[in-house]
């Protein structure tokens, strides 16, 4: 506590309690806000049937581009309102952007052979999320 003038007390250490990120997690959060974004545009080009993916000929993992559309699609708004929810310091934020960036790493794993550049990219960002989610999960719990 820090003396201030008239009497009043100001709090120096301990947990914000106003509902607002710490700057660790708005860092994090913006990534998954961003790999949300990218998912649903993603998922809305394969639902359209774009011309943009190319089709394997010998892929295990293969689905009816529409089928990938709308996986990437429900992913991605699950990624959004994560995202949402642990820039509102919301408890569960944390647990909940893990599992729903390691459910987006592998279905952005496995949709490699129909978009390479895009899907590493969005594995990246899943990836940091990921990290730093884990990392503030040891740090802040």
């Amino acid at each position: 506590m820090v003396d201030m003038p008239h009497g009043a007390r100001q709090e120096t250490r301990g947990a914000r309690n106003d509902g607002q990120p710490a700057g660790p997690m708005r860092y994090f959060g913006v990534p998954l806000l961003i790999s949300g974004v990218l998912s649903i545009l993603q998922g809305i080009a394969g639902i359209a049937k774009d011309r943009l993916f190319g089709v394997p000929r010998h892929y295990e993992y293969r689905f009816d581009l529409t089928s990938w559309g709308w996986i990437h699609l429900v992913v991605g708004v699950a990624l959004v309102l994560i995202g949402v929810a642990v820039l509102r310091a919301v408890s569960w934020g944390r647990a909940a952007a893990v599992t729903i960036a390691a459910i987006s790493l592998v279905t952005q794993f496995m949709f490699i052979p129909y978009y390479p550049l895009w899907s590493i990219s969005v594995m990246t960002l899943d990836l940091i999320i990921l990290w730093g989610m884990a990392r503030l999960a040891a740090t802040f719990a």
